[in-house]
């Protein structure tokens, strides 16, 4: 039987990473599972060894080799710091496509190659497939043996997480499975029971990479002071207060006072953000609307990007294609020009935040609002 090659499974001590080190076993791969150590902060609750010994659990019961690897300080460096960084900077930023970028992609891929891996796989809802003929038809779950290697969306729609996908390359695309991209939660969750895997009834982690469910606000308090200032409306009336606009994002409808009310009020969003003025700027539209005064242009049809990554081709300017802003938000039509994506409708969008270009079931890539 001709070797097949060995896969470094990211065990993370869930149902998703479970599975497809079971799928990866039976279709004949050597598979070694992984556990990724990572920083949590002193005031945070930390479950990251309960998480480790439901890894240690899930490889005992398929019979593989078990390691961990240590990646707190680039957790730390590249995902912590720069989240703080950013929202400091009063951005939006997304913790969860940089620790796919640095940690999962970037420390975990490097180091596992160096160990004499062939191949690392995750738990991620996205599949691979190459370009059209003359590349070779790739197996079903994601081995790009050459050419160009394209990343697609989860078949389940309510699990597709390419969104936080963006940033990978044709180089980092080429190393990397996604053994259950292709199938929907219910039959990962009934694959699991079949292989008698210690965590198939177990609940699916929320929240931040590696971190869970956090409250932010509290959490970046730990590191970003409070500064009162003003919550103004559209017409630019001081109408409220707030505790600092680093804690606030756009579209959120609490977390500030408005002091100025009315029986027949509605409920204010956040629609704006001068960092520099400590200012928040709330409506009560979630729709198009320009305060007065300010330099902040609230709803836009053209953004423009930093950073921008393309997978495989890059968008042409005189094509059709949809974007996303945040992960499971709608799918927007837009055209790309360069670092210009333009909308047919006006949309609020915070710097910061990733908009992600899709041309169908195909995630092109994206980059980070400006």
């Amino acid at each position: 039987m001709k070797r097949k090659g060995t896969v470094f499974v990211g065990l993370s001590g869930g149902v998703d990473s479970a599975v497809s080190a079971a799928l990866l076993k039976r279709a004949g791969y050597e598979v070694v599972g992984v556990f990724m150590r990572t920083w949590h902060p002193e005031f945070l609750e930390c479950n990251e060894e309960e998480e480790r010994r439901d890894a240690i659990r899930v490889a005992a019961a398929l019979d593989i080799p078990f390691l961990t690897f240590d990646f707190e300080k680039v957790y730390k460096r590249e995902v912590a710091d720069y989240m703080i960084r950013e929202y400091r900077a009063g951005r939006t930023p997304n913790p969860d496509v940089m620790c796919n970028k640095e940690v999962k992609f970037g420390a975990f891929l490097k180091e596992a190659l160096r160990r004499g891996a062939d191949y690392i796989a995750t738990g991620h809802y996205a599949n691979l497939t190459p370009s059209p003929s003359p590349f070779k038809k790739m197996e079903r779950g994601g081995i790009a043996k050459q050419g160009e290697v394209r990343l697609l969306k989860g078949t389940d729609p309510a699990k597709d997480q390419s969104y936080f996908l963006w940033t990978l390359t044709q180089k980092q695309l080429a190393k990397v499975m996604f053994p259950v991209g292709h199938l929907p939660k219910g039959e990962v969750r009934k694959l699991a029971k079949k292989f008698n895997l210690p965590v198939a009834e177990k609940k699916d982690s929320q929240g931040i990479c590696f971190l869970g469910e956090v409250d932010l606000k509290k959490f970046l308090k730990y590191y970003i002071r409070e500064k009162k200032g003003k919550v103004i409306n559209e017409k630019g009336e001081t109408i409220g207060r707030h505790d600092g606009v680093f804690f606030h994002t756009l579209g959120a409808r609490h977390g500030f006072t408005i002091t100025k009310k009315t029986p027949r009020d509605k409920p204010y969003y956040v629609v704006g953000k001068d960092a520099k003025k400590n200012i928040l700027i709330v409506s009560e539209k979630n729709g198009p609307a320009r305060p007065a005064g300010g330099d902040i242009s609230l709803f836009q049809s053209v953004y423009k990007m930093k950073s921008a990554n393309w997978i495989a081709d890059k968008p042409n300017p005189n094509k059709k294609y949809s974007a996303q802003i945040r992960y499971h938000g709608e799918k927007l039509p837009c055209q790309v020009s360069g670092d210009r994506v333009t909308f047919q409708k006006p949309l609020l969008a915070a710097p910061g935040q990733s908009l992600v270009i899709y041309d169908g079931e195909v995630c092109l890539g994206g980059g980070v609002i400006i």
